[in-house]
């Protein structure tokens, strides 16, 4: 099976000739903007290596920082020489590795396929995919929570909501941080509202007391935390 490539890039040329490199050396790709709304989606491919172009659309560094969350596949990125400070901030934040621009086609290859057969000695880690406490159990692949034994369903938004605070692992999450992970660095201008209404359905759906709950709790200093117990 040819390796598979998340390709993130906004400009539609630049991303377009990272596709036709690639696929010319034996490799599928995924393409998609730094800011596009799949991007979550696009990591159920489950891809073998992620090439973020972190010269423009959203932060870099945030970015790589949401993406190694997610995945602990080799995230290696592609910046501009001015930006001379952010190689140690993006391998800081999780990068692998780094090329700055003009990107000689062939070191890049090589590099991707150094990391490539780097992993393949190494079982890659992934997330669980359920979270169980004692009362409340999360099966984040299927949209499903379980409370006392009886299956509620989630909608999608629902379950990005409840899965932002789960990778939290019980730390506080700001809503500007939930907002981000949930509608992306597009989020329209009344995502705080939704993110609150979709908080309120929730705690009516897994709480047994809503307006004291138990798992869905807001911190006080802004955001909110999730408890398994």
């Amino acid at each position: 099976m040819q390796p598979l490539v998340l390709v993130l890039e906004d400009e539609p040329l630049i991303r377009r000739a990272l596709v036709s490199a690639l696929a010319s050396h034996g490799f599928r790709s995924l393409h998609l903007g730094t800011r596009s709304p799949a991007l979550a989606h696009a990591l159920h491919h489950d891809p073998d290596i992620v090439l973020l172009d972190a010269a423009t659309g959203s932060d870099g560094v945030n970015l790589t920082i949401g993406l190694r969350e997610r995945t602990s596949v080799p995230i290696l990125v592609l910046l501009d020489a001015s930006r001379e400070r952010e190689p140690i901030e993006l391998l800081d934040a999780g990068a692998n590795d780094y090329f700055v621009k003009p990107v000689n086609t062939g070191a890049l290859l090589a590099r991707m396929r150094v990391w490539l057969r780097q992993t393949a000695r190494t079982p890659r880690a992934r997330a669980p995919s359920s979270l169980d406490g004692d009362r409340l159990r999360i099966d984040r692949e299927r949209h499903v929570v379980v409370v006392e034994g009886r299956e509620v369903h989630l909608t999608r938004t629902e379950a990005a909501v409840l899965g932002a605070l789960a990778r939290s692992r019980g730390r506080p999450v700001t809503e500007e941080q939930m907002v981000e992970a949930v509608w992306g660095p597009n989020a329209p201008p009344q995502a705080k509202r939704h993110l609150r209404a979709h908080i309120r359905q929730l705690r009516h759906k897994i709480e047994k007391d809503p307006v004291r709950p138990r798992h869905l709790v807001a911190d006080a200093g802004g955001g909110y935390r999730l408890t398994l117990g």
